[in-house]
């Protein structure tokens, strides 16, 4: 049933001048779930986001969201179906206020997003909604605050709010947790664990405590094409898995179970 997936990747392949960065990947991300993407350091991740979101034309293969083929649309008009990526390095504007960042992102989305010479009075009526979000990642004590003040960890909550106020359907998160310190890293998992309430989450993620914590299904990527994909427990246990991420990684694979 095309209904209980809401993204679909058939094929889908990106060459450059003869180095394939994704393989023939078929991929499935059932609605309602979190999905993570895993897989060592050059194993086609990021192309494979930059395919969804447009960034990059794929060399062929087809992707399918909500049954409907958008694999040659514009970035903007993915977008604006609901699909929003949070990037690897924390996207807002230092300096304005956490609610101001979260108004911005509101406004965004009402389509008036760059009517900076509005006068303040006017954005009011979007105070509610932002003050919302920021409870919904435990930053309501942070709203004044200048955002160049905020620790990096609550930082990329305030990114988790403002891709929120967008109201997507299927949110990609690029490695939320790359950089963190432990505390850091509990927080933003259980806050993204909280935020996928009623939302389908795809996340590029290395911490394996976190993709065995929160990840309904794992798919995991070497040179580009898929070795391994399931629960947490069937995928952490095939042998080519443990193989690609030999060393540390292999160790932490072990020790998330």
């Amino acid at each position: 049933m095309a209904a209980e997936f809401i993204l679909e990747t058939k094929g889908l392949t990106k060459e450059f001048k003869g180095f394939v960065a994704v393989n023939n990947v078929d991929l499935k991300v059932r609605r309602g779930h979190i999905h993570a993407l895993i897989g060592p350091n050059g194993a086609g991740k990021t192309t494979f986001f930059n395919l969804l979101t447009k960034f990059l034309p794929p060399t062929r293969g087809t992707i399918t969201y909500h049954g409907v083929d958008i694999t040659n649309e514009k970035p903007a008009q993915t977008a604006r179906r609901g699909i929003v990526r949070s990037f690897q390095i924390s996207a807002v504007f230092p300096h304005m206020t956490v609610l101001e960042n979260v108004r911005a992102a509101l406004q965004r989305n009402l389509g008036t997003s760059f009517h900076f010479w509005k006068p303040e009075q006017s954005l009011f009526h979007l105070h509610q909604r932002a003050q919302e979000l920021l409870a919904e990642v435990d930053l309501q004590d942070f709203a004044q605050e200048l955002t160049v003040n905020l620790p990096y960890g609550r930082k990329r909550a305030l990114e988790l709010a403002t891709t929120m106020a967008l109201e997507p359907d299927l949110m990609l998160l690029d490695e939320p947790t790359q950089g963190m310190g432990h505390e850091d890293v509990h927080r933003v998992t259980e806050l993204i664990k909280k935020v996928s309430t009623g939302r389908t989450i795809l996340m590029v993620e290395h911490n394996m405590n976190v993709v065995s914590s929160i990840a309904d299904r794992i798919t995991v990527l070497q040179r580009g094409a898929i070795i391994a994909d399931g629960p947490y427990a069937e995928v952490s246990a095939n042998p080519l898995v443990i193989e690609a991420y030999m060393g540390t990684t292999d160790a932490a694979l072990q020790g998330a179970h």
